[in-house]
C-alpha cells in the first residue's frame, strides 16, 4: 500500500509524487530537459544534480563544454567537504616530508631488537601506510562527487586509471594522494605531452613501475615497455623490443631524489646534467649515455632532454593519437566505438599537439556521443558516486567511507589495480550477475538513508542521512526519459526507501 502522505511529508521526499504518493505539491510548472539535451548532461558529468542542471539551463550546452574544457568553472566545494580535505594530515604536510619521516621510522624500526615493542612499531608503520591509502581513496571520491566541472573531475578519473599506480606496492600507499592533487589533476585537461611527462616523474609512478631502480649497468625495462604498451601507443603499434630496450636505456637516471636533503657531490662535469623536480631526479651518474634509436629516429646520448625527446616523439606518433582517442571515445561514447569518431579525435589529437580540451570538444560535439544514449553502462565508480550525487544532490556527506566499502564490494578500489593496465572500461568487466546482486544492495543501502554516510568516523551519533531526489531534478531531467519498465516498476514501490532503491538500481540509472 501506498505510504501516507502525511508520512512522506515528514520524510521530505517530494519526489514520491512520481511513484503514485500523495506528497508534496510541486509549486510551478517544471519545463523537462529535452531528452538529447538530459543524456548529453549525464555523459557530461558523474550523472546528473541540481546544480549541473542550472549550470546547463544558464550557460547551454555549448557555454557549458567550453568553460569546462577552459577549466572555469571552480566554483568552492562545499564547506563540510573543504574542511574534510583540509583535515586529511596527507595533505597537511609535502610529500617529501611524509616520505622523510616513514623513512626515519623504518630506520627506527630497523635498529630495535625483536620484541613486542619492534611488533608494536612495525603494525604501527603498517598502520600509517593505510591510513595514508584510505586518505587518498576518500579525496579522490570526495572531490569525485562535490567538483563543479563534473567533466574535469571525470578526466581525473579517467587519467588515474590510464596512468595506473597500485597502492599497494611499496611507499605508492603514501604518495597516492600527492599523485592524484599534484599530478594528474592539474594536467587532466592540458596538453597529452606534459601529462606523460608529470606521470614520469611521479615518484608514485617511478616507484610502481621500478623506474626508480632503472640505471646504467642495471637496466630495468618495466616502465619503458608499460609506457609505449599502456600509457602511449598500444599493443599492436608497430614497436619492437627493441624500442622498449632502447627506451629502458633513456629512461636510467630518472629517478626519487634523496628523501634527506643531503648535498649530493657531483663532479663539475655533470653537476650540470642533474634535474630536481619536486621529488624528481635525474642523476646523470646513473644514466647511459650511449646514442639511441627510438622508433626509427635518433637519438644522441645527452642526459634528460633525451627523455623529453622521446616523449615528444612517442606522443607524436599516429598511433598514439588513435589509442588515446579510442580509450576516451570507449569510456564516455561506447564499448565498440564508432570509428569514425575516433578517427575525427585522432585527427584534432594530432592537429593540436595532444590537446586533451580540443579532442574532447570533438567528442562532446559529435553526433556519436548520443547515438549510443543509455546503452553505456557504468563502472562501479561512476555507480557509486553518480548515486550518491543523485541522491543527496549537493548535501555534504560526513563519512566518504562507505563509498570505499562499496567499491571494493565491487571490485574496483580506487588505486586497487595491482597490475599497470587500469581498471577495465567495458561492461564485460562489471555486468555479471553477482555484480548486479551487489549492485542492488548499495543502491538499496543508499535508498533507505542507512549506510553511516553522514555518520563522522568515530562517531556513535548518526545524522539525518535520508536522500531527497528533488522534485525539480527529477521533473527536469529524469522522470520524462524514464523507460517504460522502470516508470511501472516506480509505480508499484509501497515506500520512499524502496522508490529510491528501485530508481538507483534500474537499468535506466546504472546505463547513461
Amino acid at each position: 500500500m501506498p505510504v501516507p502522505g502525511a508520512v512522506l511529508r515528514c520524510l521530505g521526499l517530494s519526489v514520491c509524487l512520481a511513484a503514485g504518493f500523495p506528497a508534496v505539491a510541486v509549486a510551478a510548472p517544471v519545463v523537462p530537459l529535452s531528452p538529447a539535451d538530459a543524456a548529453w548532461l549525464r555523459r557530461d558529468g558523474y550523472d546528473l544534480d541540481a546544480a549541473n542542471v542550472a549550470r546547463f539551463r544558464a550557460m547551454g550546452r555549448a557555454g557549458l563544454l567550453e568553460a569546462q574544457l577552459a577549466d572555469r568553472i571552480r566554483d568552492p566545494l562545499p564547506p563540510g567537504i573543504d574542511a574534510q580535505l583540509r583535515a586529511f594530515p596527507i595533505l597537511a604536510q609535502p610529500l617529501q616530508a611524509t616520505l622523510l619521516a616513514f623513512k626515519q621510522g623504518q630506520e627506527q624500526l630497523q635498529s630495535m631488537p625483536d620484541g613486542d615493542a619492534k611488533a608494536d612499531a612495525r603494525k604501527a608503520q603498517q598502520q600509517l601506510l593505510n591510513d595514508a591509502a584510505d586518505q587518498a581513496r576518500q579525496i579522490t571520491l570526495l572531490r569525485a562527487v562535490y567538483g563543479s566541472n563534473q567533466l574535469k573531475e571525470q578526466m581525473v578519473g579517467f587519467w588515474l586509471n590510464h596512468f595506473s599506480v597500485f597502492a599497494g606496492k611499496g611507499a605508492v600507499r603514501l604518495m597516492a594522494a600527492d599523485y592524484e592533487e599534484q599530478v594528474i589533476r592539474p594536467h587532466a585537461l592540458g596538453k597529452f605531452r606534459d601529462l606523460v611527462l608529470a606521470t614520469l616523474k611521479s615518484p608514485a609512478m617511478l616507484e610502481f613501475l621500478d623506474n626508480a631502480q632503472n640505471a646504467n649497468g642495471k637496466v630495468n625495462e618495466n616502465y619503458a615497455r608499460e609506457l609505449m604498451e599502456l600509457h602511449t601507443l598500444g599493443v599492436g603499434s608497430g614497436y619492437t623490443q627493441q624500442d622498449v630496450q632502447q627506451l629502458a636505456l633513456i629512461l636510467t637516471g630518472a629517478g626519487v631524489r634523496p628523501l634527506d636533503g643531503r648535498v649530493q657531490k657531483f663532479g663539475p662535469r655533470v653537476a650540470p646534467l642533474v634535474v630536481n623536480d619536486g621529488m624528481f631526479q635525474f642523476n646523470p651518474k646513473r644514466h647511459d649515455f650511449s646514442d639511441k634509436v627510438l622508433l626509427g629516429e635518433s637519438i644522441q646520448g645527452s642526459g634528460f632532454d633525451e627523455i623529453t625527446q622521446a616523449v615528444n616523439l612517442i606522443t607524436r606518433q599516429k598511433a598514439c593519437a588513435q589509442f588515446i582517442s579510442r580509450k576516451l571515445a570507449q569510456y564516455f561514447v561506447a564499448d565498440q566505438p564508432p570509428q569514425s569518431l575516433v578517427d575525427r579525435m585522432s585527427v584534432t589529437f594530432q592537429r593540436s599537439d595532444g590537446d586533451i580540451a580540443q579532442v574532447l570538444r570533438t567528442l562532446f560535439e559529435s553526433p556519436e556521443l548520443l547515438q549510443s544514449a543509455g546503452k553505456k553502462f557504468k563502472d562501479p565508480t561512476q555507480f557509486v558516486v553518480s548515486a550518491v550525487r543523485l541522491a543527496y544532490d549537493g548535501k555534504p556527506i560526513a563519512n566518504p567511507r562507505p563509498m570505499l566499502n562499496w567499491l571494493n564490494q565491487l571490485g574496483e578500489p580506487v588505486f586497487g589495480r595491482q597490475t599497470p593496465d587500469g581498471w577495465p572500461l567495458d561492461a564485460a568487466g562489471w555486468a555479471s550477475s553477482g555484480q548486479m546482486s551487489k549492485r542492488f544492495e548499495i543502491a538499496r543501502s543508499i535508498g533507505s538513508g542507512y549506510n553511516k554516510l553522514f555518520t563522522p568516523e568515530g562517531s556513535d551519533k548518526a545524522q539525518g542521512g535520508f536522500p531527497m531526489i528533488t522534485t525539480p531534478l527529477y521533473y527536469e531531467a529524469i522522470g520524462p526519459h524514464l523507460s517504460a519498465a522502470t516508470a511501472a516498476a516506480l509505480n508499484q514501490a509501497t515506500s520512499p526507501q524502496e522508490w529510491n532503491t528501485f530508481l538507483l538500481s534500474s537499468p535506466d540509472f546504472n546505463n547513461r
